[in-house]
């Protein structure tokens, strides 16, 4: 759902009310003083272009799936498939209506290209989001999370339930690149941005990490259960952060060859994504079942429950807005996608009634 904002008022005019008819593109009714006197009516359009907001730097995409049970025979809006929200209020649908699709990368090169992984695999489209094909077969679906390696971007790599695959042309064609993992389920995979062919995937029981494209793999940290997210800080690459099913928080300052627990954390939660503030080096955080969304403001050495405001804390994914200082937003289970001003300090309803969002990705305007 959008803000409500009250309603427009100006200089010789009445606030419009629900069910009066606007001519297309207006803000409200148009004063009969304009229609005698035409240059107040330009000067006013004028001033309201000036004073419109340009669009932030970057596009949020966000992967949405209907979240919550209903009765069969109801009336139900269908909340699933790929949003792109230009003005941080309006999301857009821009995909077909696919009930579970858990993320999206976007060519560095050029934004109409789009991948998303979901349950039929991997799906492309060229033209922003207008048409779609699936780009995989019958023995790649079910696709955890996606990435396009920013110094080769026809380089795209894809976590599945048995294993990663790759593709070297755009997503023309895709094989498989999991040599040297054990029980292959992947749920994350990232590629590191300072050098291409160097991707780091969390599995069901550690962190990998290739140096060479995905042809090898090495056990950088040995998990007894899932590794759900790893991301790269966007102030220091060296250093990463990986959210665990059983192990806590876990840091890595050497570009990921080796982990170190952030205790203060703890290991009684399951812990589902994590990220970085981009204005504060120092700031992180951190969401999961039961534990809701927690912040340091310390580079990790405590954390801080700010639940205030959210129906519960069983959050599946929250994101960190590059282009808003202090702006959050927070996927609850079963409950609308809320935001917050204040890095988690308090929140209120930003979209949608029950979805919830798989994957929030900010992409920068070209």
């Amino acid at each position: 759902m959008s803000r409500l904002h009250p309603p427009f008022t100006a200089a010789g005019t009445t606030p419009f009310r629900t069910g009066e008819k606007l001519r297309r593109g207006s803000v409200g009714p148009i004063p009969k003083t304009s229609m005698k006197h035409p240059w107040i009516l330009f000067l006013g359009l004028v001033a309201l272009t000036a004073n419109a907001a340009p669009p932030p730097p970057h596009t949020l995409f966000v992967c949405v799936s209907q979240s919550k049970p209903f009765i069969i025979g109801s009336q139900v809006v269908l909340r699933n498939g790929l949003y792109q929200v230009e003005d941080r209020a309006n999301p857009v649908h821009i995909g077909f209506n696919h009930p579970r699709i858990d993320a999206v990368a976007v060519d560095p090169r050029d934004p109409r290209r789009i991948y998303i992984a979901g349950n039929n695999g991997v799906m492309r489209s060229t033209d922003a989001g207008r048409t779609w094909k699936i780009v995989t077969s019958w023995d790649m679906t079910e696709g955890k999370d996606i990435n396009v390696d920013p110094h080769a971007p026809d380089h795209v790599y894809v976590a599945l339930p048995d294993g990663i695959a790759v593709s070297r042309d755009a997503g023309e064609t895709w094989h498989r690149a999991q040599a040297g993992i054990k029980r292959a389920y992947t749920q994350s995979i990232i590629v590191d941005r300072t050098r291409a062919g160097r991707v780091l995937a969390g599995t069901e029981l550690g962190i990998y990490l290739s140096e060479d494209g995905a042809t090898t793999w090495t056990k950088v940290f040995a998990s007894t259960k899932t590794v759900h997210d790893v991301r790269q800080s966007p102030h220091d690459p060296r250093v990463f952060l990986a959210a665990t099913q059983a192990e806590g928080l876990q840091r890595s300052t050497d570009g990921g060859k080796t982990w170190q627990e952030l205790t203060g954390v703890g290991r009684a939660h399951t812990l589902h994504n994590v990220g970085f503030d981009p204005a504060d080096p120092r700031r992180l955080i951190v969401a999961g079942w039961n534990c809701g969304v927690l912040v340091s403001e310390d580079d990790g050495a405590t954390w801080t429950p700010r639940n205030d405001g959210l129906p519960n804390a069983q959050v599946w994914r929250v994101g960190v807005d590059p282009d808003f200082p202090g702006r959050l937003y927070a996927s609850v289970n079963q409950s609308p996608v809320y935001a917050s001003d204040d890095f988690g300090r308090t929140w209120k309803v930003q979209w949608f009634t029950a979805a919830t969002v798989w994957d929030f990705v900010f992409v920068p305007r070209s």
